[in-house]
C-alpha cells in the first residue's frame, strides 16, 4: 500500500496560512494600511521653456508613471502598485483643470507652438506664475500571487513648483509679410 502524501507545508500567522503559492485569508487593504508607501512626484515641464505670452496657449505638461514598490503590510512581504489616473493642474493663476494624462509636447501632439493642448493654459496678465499638479494614483497590491488587488480611493502625489514667466508681445513693422519673407522677424 503506498504511502500517503505528506501534509502541504503551511506557515500561519494571526492572518491566515499560506501554502504553496496559494494564499488563504488575504486580508483587505486600505489607503491607511499603505501610509508608509508614497509614489514618486510627478515632474513638470512648459512650452515655451519656463515663459509663457500673454493671451495665448501655454503648453504645461506632466509626467507620472506606474510605479511598483515592495514592502510589508500587515506582516505580509507585498508589491504595491500605483497607476496614474488623473492629473490636476494648478496654473498659479486661480485657474486650475483636470485631465485623465499629463499632456504631451506639441511636437509630440504633431501641432504648431501656441496652440490650444489638453493641458494648456492662456494666461490673461503678465508676471510669474507658480504652476503645480497633483496626481491621484490607483492603488494595488499583489502578496505574491500575481494577482493584484485594488484598494478603494486614490493616493496624491504633487509636483514641486514649476515657475511660468509671463510676458507681453508686441508687433513690429517690418519690410516683408510672413508670406513675402517666412524666415523674417516675428514669422
Amino acid at each position: 500500500m503506498p504511502e500517503p502524501a505528506p501534509p502541504a507545508r503551511e506557515e500561519c500567522g494571526p492572518l491566515g496560512c499560506r501554502e504553496g503559492y496559494e494564499v488563504a485569508g488575504l486580508p483587505d487593504v486600505t489607503l491607511a494600511d499603505l501610509a508608509s508607501f508614497r509614489p514618486a512626484a510627478p515632474s513638470l515641464s512648459g512650452e515655451p521653456a519656463g515663459f509663457g505670452v500673454q493671451g495665448m496657449p501655454t503648453n504645461i505638461v506632466a509626467a507620472a508613471s506606474e510605479q511598483r514598490l515592495p514592502g510589508t503590510v500587515l506582516d505580509w512581504d507585498v508589491t504595491v502598485r500605483f497607476t496614474p489616473a488623473s492629473f490636476l493642474f494648478e496654473y498659479g493663476d486661480g485657474s486650475s483643470a483636470s485631465a485623465p494624462n499629463g499632456g504631451a509636447s506639441w511636437a509630440q501632439l504633431g501641432q504648431a507652438q501656441f496652440t490650444p493642448t489638453a493641458t494648456s493654459h492662456v494666461y490673461r496678465e503678465r508676471g510669474t506664475y507658480a504652476v503645480a499638479v497633483s496626481v491621484q494614483y490607483a492603488a494595488s497590491v499583489d502578496f505574491g500571487n500575481g494577482y493584484w488587488r485594488p484598494v478603494d480611493g486614490f493616493v496624491t502625489a504633487t509636483s514641486a513648483g514649476y515657475d511660468v514667466r509671463v510676458v507681453e508681445v508686441r508687433t513690429a513693422l517690418v519690410d516683408e509679410t510672413c508670406r513675402e519673407n517666412p524666415s523674417g522677424p516675428g514669422c
